[in-house]
């Protein structure tokens, strides 16, 4: 988790249930998670006192139950701000994702998206400042960089890289020559 990117975020070490062979959301309820240098915190209720999870390196194929687990595992789920879904087989951006207003940081590289309209699905989240989609068949789309950066102006990173002044005005290019004007209609009096 990148201080550069929200400071806001920083609330301890993640929830980290990286490698630990889950195939859906129903198994992370099983797995301990996996113990850093810094101890999570918790509360009286023993819930993790964290806003950060990652489910990486696992076999998951959808999101199917990441709300419930996410509000069994946290303290603060409506806080959320960092996840880390990188290196699963999800063939989707699933639309819970959305609902996490703080998340700043959503790493997807390396699963299986294909639609390259699924990252419109971003556009309601506010404060994503760090997204990461290679690694996905999206990536090998014309204007794939472009495309995300005219729907997400406010990122800071995309795939681990800087978004720099020539990407935007890049992509605001991309914009004005791909996205078609809407034709309004007539009425047959005019």
């Amino acid at each position: 988790m990148s201080k550069r990117i929200d400071n806001d975020c920083d609330s301890g070490p993640p929830v980290d249930l990286a490698f630990k062979c889950i195939n859906s959301m129903e198994d992370v309820l099983q797995e301990d998670p996996r113990e850093g240098p810094k101890p999570i915190k918790r509360c009286e209720n023993g819930k993790r006192m964290s806003r950060a999870l990652r489910l990486n390196n696992n076999t998951l194929t959808d999101l199917h139950g990441f709300r419930d687990i996410v509000e069994t595992l946290l303290s603060e789920p409506g806080r959320l701000c960092w996840i880390d879904l990188s290196f699963n087989d999800l063939p989707s951006i699933d639309p819970v994702l959305t609902t996490y207003r703080h998340l700043s940081v959503l790493n997807l590289h390396g699963n299986s998206i294909s639609n390259l309209s699924e990252v419109d699905k971003l556009a309601a989240l506010p404060s994503l400042k760090s997204l990461t989609l290679h690694g996905n068949p999206i990536e090998t789309e014309r204007g794939y960089r472009s495309y995300i950066l005219s729907l997400l102006p406010n990122l800071k990173t995309l795939d681990f890289s800087a978004v720099t002044k020539q990407d935007r005005v890049t992509a605001d290019v991309w914009r004005r020559m791909n996205l078609k004007p809407r034709r309004v209609k007539r009425s047959t009096k005019e």
